[in-house]
């Protein structure tokens, strides 16, 4: 029995569960670490419902993984976390945390308290934020050129980067064009944005459209319009059909009078609808899907035909606020209610197939408000491509968005890191104690990301850090891994250059990441009641 005053002392348990953390954590890092950079391969998941999926994102490989481990699951959550901030560089900081946890076991073996490795690797991530803004250079949401450069680096590392040259400007135009004011917006929605799938053609048909498009098209019924000029435009939430009770019921009918009557009712309650749609000068009707019951029927169609209207039935109602914002529509609930000041209006509204494919989209042009919203029209030739440019073009979306946020560029291909690394050992220089410990293991851990960049484009990658350290201690800020040529050269000149806000979030969330699991000592699974 323990003495009064003795504390017990089991420092193993802690030390145990830590390095099960770092174990599991490293082990998602090495999983995706060969898809970094533009010669990173791509990994083929076979998700649960057996669908096949071709991607080298980061979040999107982490997020499809069917991941057990607590310290495993906080990476896949990091990764997410950089998609939401920067929508970049989601492999980078999955990869940088990896990198500092091995620094953790380093700076674990010779004694140092995991609270004082936290404290002092967060204090290293600000120094190297401070290191790369100061670096970064400045960027007007004017120069078109500086932004079309930072969204083709970003696709150089997608399996869409051959069509980067028609994939850049739709990402730029498209963000820009949702701004309320270029000079002073902070910030951007990309729910303005709607990305319409259509599969047929090839990823180079890919357009931006400045209205909208639907990808069901107008309803053929009664021999009605398939285009239309000057289009008053009506969406409406109510049904075109027979009224029906709340509770189901049987009618029984005895004679043919008694039928004829109710066919006659039923026509005249239609028409009079019919009517209400024509009188408010709509041409063009957009229907709402219906649970309850029919949203609209043969007849209805057959009157809106006769009088001339176009219909596009099936609306989701998950789309109706941006139709309405697009369009500048007011969504109609009651007949009573249409007036022909809810109506939205378009130059043109047209029925257009799509070639390679065997369907028509609906395409609205000439929008007169477009309530900032931007509409692209993705093709591809097969789901898996179409799902990849996809999540490209959204990627590339982000950077833009990444710019407006923070309007700085900093050099890609390594060089970023590879000076932060470089200015954090000369720093560490002039500390003492464990901090100088920590800072040191925090720069090698930096030079991971231009280590993997090299890796995996073939080259040597101890010769080619070594080459890049040596430039940048010459005072080549911009130097970095040209891939393509397989040697070291100024990022600047090549124009291989990314938003300021990737590179600090992932530093910064990586960081946060490994502090928390540093300060982790025990791992208490709780019991379902």
């Amino acid at each position: 029995m323990a003495g009064s005053g003795d504390t017990f002392h089991d420092k193993s348990k802690g030390k145990d569960v830590r390095t099960s953390n770092i174990v599991a954590a490293k082990a998602i890092a090495n999983a995706v670490r060969t898809s970094l950079g533009p010669r990173g391969m791509d990994k083929l998941l076979q998700l649960e419902n057996g669908e096949i999926l071709i991607s080298n994102d980061g979040a999107t490989i982490l997020k499809n993984m069917k991941v057990l481990h607590p310290a495993a699951k906080m990476l896949v959550d990091l990764s997410q976390s950089q998609d939401i901030e920067a929508g970049d560089g989601t492999t980078t900081v999955v990869v940088l945390a990896g990198a500092l946890l091995n620094a953790c076991s380093s700076l674990l073996a010779k004694g140092i308290h995991p609270t004082a490795i936290a404290n002092s690797f967060l204090n290293a991530a600000d120094k190297a934020c401070e290191i790369l803004e100061g670096i970064s250079k400045p960027v007007e949401l004017g120069d078109r050129e500086s932004l079309l450069a930072s969204v083709d680096t970003c696709l150089s590392s997608k399996v869409v980067g051959q069509n980067s040259e028609v994939l850049s400007p739709i990402a730029v135009d498209s963000v820009l064009g949702v701004l309320e004011d270029v000079e002073k917006s902070r910030s951007v929605d990309l729910k303005d944005i709607r990305l319409v799938q259509q599969v047929g053609g090839t990823v180079d048909d890919t357009e931006l459209v400045e209205g909208l498009v639907l990808t069901k098209g107008s309803s053929k019924t009664g021999g009605g319009p398939s285009s239309m000029n000057n289009a008053k435009i009506a969406l409406i939430q109510y049904c075109l059909s027979a009224p029906k009770t709340d509770m189901d019921n049987n009618v029984v009918v005895s004679d043919y009078a008694a039928m004829d009557r109710i066919l006659r009712e039923e026509r005249k309650y239609i028409l009079q609808q019919c009517k209400a749609i024509k009188k408010s000068g709509a041409n063009v009707l957009l229907i709402q899907k219906s649970i309850l019951r029919d949203a609209y029927n043969e007849l209805s169609l057959h009157f809106l035909a006769k009088m001339g209207i176009l219909v596009v039935t099936d609306i989701d109602r998950a789309d109706i606020e941006f139709i309405c914002r697009t369009l500048g529509c007011t969504p109609v609930a009651h007949p009573e209610q249409m007036k022909a000041d809810t109506l939205g209006n378009a130059e043109m509204v047209a029925d257009v197939f799509m070639e390679g494919g065997s369907n028509k989209v609906v395409k609205f042009t000439g929008v007169k408000s477009a309530g900032n919203t931007m509409t692209v029209l993705m093709r591809g030739s097969n789901e898996f491509v179409l799902g990849e440019a996809e999540r490209s073009l959204h990627d590339a979306q982000c950077v833009v968005r990444s710019l407006v946020k923070k309007r700085y560029l900093i050099a890609g291909g390594g060089a970023a890191e590879t000076e932060a690394s470089l200015k954090l050992m000369e720093y560490s220089n002039e500390l003492t104690g464990m901090d100088a410990y920590c800072f040191q293991a925090f720069a090698d851990a930096l030079e991971v990301i231009p280590y993997t960049l090299a890796e995996n484009a073939g080259m040597k990658p101890i010769e080619v850090v070594t080459e890049l350290r040596k430039k940048h201690a010459e005072g080549v800020a911009g130097a970095g891994i040209n891939v393509k040529k397989g040697r070291v050269t100024d990022m600047y000149e090549l124009n291989v250059v990314q938003p300021l806000l990737v590179s600090t979030s992932a530093i910064q969330l990586a960081t946060e990441t490994v502090c928390m699991l540093m300060k982790v000592d025990d791992l208490v699974v709780v019991a379902r009641a």
